[in-house]
């Protein structure tokens, strides 16, 4: 003899994810932030920029001070990125496929940049190559300028700019394993034409977002480059500072046409880095 079974009625119930008000809450809170702290600031900038028409705008960007902070700007970008470029593909393979005496400590040291405030950074290089710094008496016997001229500029920016490429690629590296890489091996190739060949092609994506973020960084860079530059007007002024100094001067039409520069360096930036985000997706 079996019990009859009785079925219960299923009682439904609603998951906190579920309910409408608290998905259309949560979408109005992030929209609404986005709009305050994203949105507004754009519209502010470009709106500033252009309040005296197009012919201001032209000049303020055209003047020789400006075009002088662009070249300055792109310099160090072109400098710094390839040396990050090199350093962070070099680096991140010798971690990812290494175990070494002294791994972690190389792992703290390439994190520096992030931890450590761009204006003491700044400071380090003032110390060490001002003129009352440890190497600055020397290099000042040799006529070899570094701080409040361009190589500070540019060693400032390389600083900064370190990590980008090294923690886009590691846990690209670490991901894909080093199957392939020690079957190539096996079969004869040389360690350099096992790079090229297989492990590059298979970061490239990781490569190129490193190479995106590094690239705006050294372009947006201001703080360790205010305190080793000198603020020389258009000798050692970047973007970021040739727009401090015009605002300062109350040229807040100019200001904010160099700051429209760097904002649409930010946008082009986040639409090459959502291209990257998708292919490697994709791919």
């Amino acid at each position: 003899m079996f019990a009859p079974s009785i079925h219960l009625p299923r009682r439904k119930t609603r998951t906190l994810e579920g309910s409408p008000w608290v998905r259309w809450t949560l979408v109005t809170v992030a929209l609404g932030f986005l709009a305050v702290f994203l949105v507004v600031p754009l519209v502010a900038v470009f709106s500033f920029a252009f309040q005296k028409g197009w012919e201001a705008y032209l000049t303020a960007i055209a003047e020789p001070e400006a075009r002088s902070a662009i070249l300055l700007t792109l310099m160090a970008a072109v400098i710094a990125v390839p040396l990050n470029l090199v350093f962070g593909l070099a680096a991140a393979w010798l971690l990812a496929r290494f175990r070494f005496r002294g791994r972690a400590l190389l792992l703290t040291l390439i994190d520096l940049p992030f931890s450590v405030s761009p204006v003491i950074a700044g400071l380090i290089f003032v110390l060490l190559f001002g003129r009352q710094g440890w190497l600055g008496p020397l290099l000042f016997e040799h006529d070899i300028h570094v701080i409040f001229a361009v190589p500070g500029i540019v060693l400032a920016t390389v600083f900064i700019t370190l990590p980008f490429v090294v923690r886009e690629v590691l846990p690209v590296m670490q991901t894909q394993g080093s199957d392939e890489e020690e079957a190539a091996l096996t079969l004869g190739a040389s360690g350099w034409r096992t790079f090229l060949r297989i492990t590059l092609p298979k970061v490239k994506w990781g490569v190129l977002y490193g190479v995106i973020l590094c690239n705006a960084r050294a372009m947006g860079e201001f703080g360790a480059v205010s305190v080793v530059s000198g603020h020389v007007r258009g000798v050692t002024t970047t973007l970021p500072l040739h727009a401090e100094i015009l605002y300062n001067e109350y040229d807040f039409a100019g200001a904010f046409a160099v700051a429209s520069l760097l904002t649409l360096l930010a946008l082009v930036t986040l639409v090459l880095k959502k291209y990257v985000e998708w292919r490697s997706e994709a791919s």
